[in-house]
């Protein structure tokens, strides 16, 4: 594909494991596999370090727990990492990974020993349960979602994220180049097989924002960061 492909994001594509009737089978190995992958290539644990650790350390100092909410977490691998790394710091954690596609909860509820509490929602609706009392989060992460979003979506994400954090917002995403693309194909080979990672990342590659595309669309407060050459971070910073 020539560069002139990736001048600006591909909207029409469509993931394969989006699709209802996916193959259950595969769709199960792509969840699964999804924690390797993101071992390799999401950077959590340079996020964690830079960006969430400060509040787990201060949360262990005073007793609290440390409230995460993963949006569209998947498998819950990501979430999973998280609470690992900041119970190493001492943090005791209340996690809860939301997703409106129930295969990807099977996977996460199957996970051994998982710690979060995991349920089938949009971000909306942890926002309508404010209004019933229900507490607020430290830290709102998601991975690889924005991606999947159109203007609107995006707009109401990044909206329910800033309602329901009263601290920290991170969203980790892609950021798309014909490099990105030629890496992950590569890359990816091992993996792949008899699941949807290669064709779906690839695919998400193409839908991906650049940082300067992304940056219009974030609230005031809000900016992009690069924590990688291949990554992006919407963030919204810490709130005192």
């Amino acid at each position: 594909m020539s560069t002139a492909g990736f001048a600006r994001r591909d909207t029409a594509l469509r993931e394969l494991m989006d699709d209802p009737a996916c193959d259950a089978t595969r769709l199960r190995r792509t969840l699964e596999r999804f924690a390797v992958v993101n071992r390799l290539v999401s950077g959590w644990g340079g996020v964690y370090r830079e960006h969430i650790r400060p509040l787990a350390r201060r949360r262990a100092a005073d007793g609290t727990p440390l409230r995460i909410l993963d949006i569209g977490c998947g498998g819950g691998d990501v979430l999973e990492r998280l609470i690992a790394l900041a119970r190493a710091d001492g943090a005791e954690v209340d996690a809860v990974g939301i997703d409106p596609d129930a295969r990807s909860l099977a996977v996460a509820l199957a996970r051994p020993g998982h710690r979060a509490d995991y349920r089938r929602a949009h971000s909306s609706d942890l926002v309508a349960e404010l209004a019933t009392g229900a507490a607020r989060f430290d830290v709102v992460i998601s991975n690889h979602v924005l991606h999947h979003l159109d203007d609107a979506a995006l707009a109401t994400v990044l909206r329910d994220s800033d309602a329901l954090a009263r601290s920290l917002v991170v969203h980790s995403d892609i950021a798309r180049s014909p490099v990105a693309y030629a890496a992950y194909a590569v890359g990816i080979t091992p993996l792949a097989p008899g699941s949807f990672l290669r064709t779906d990342g690839l695919r998400s590659i193409r839908r991906s924002w650049t940082p300067r595309e992304l940056a219009p669309a974030l609230p005031a407060g809000w900016q992009v960061l690069r924590p990688g050459r291949f990554r992006l971070l919407a963030v919204r910073g810490e709130r005192p």
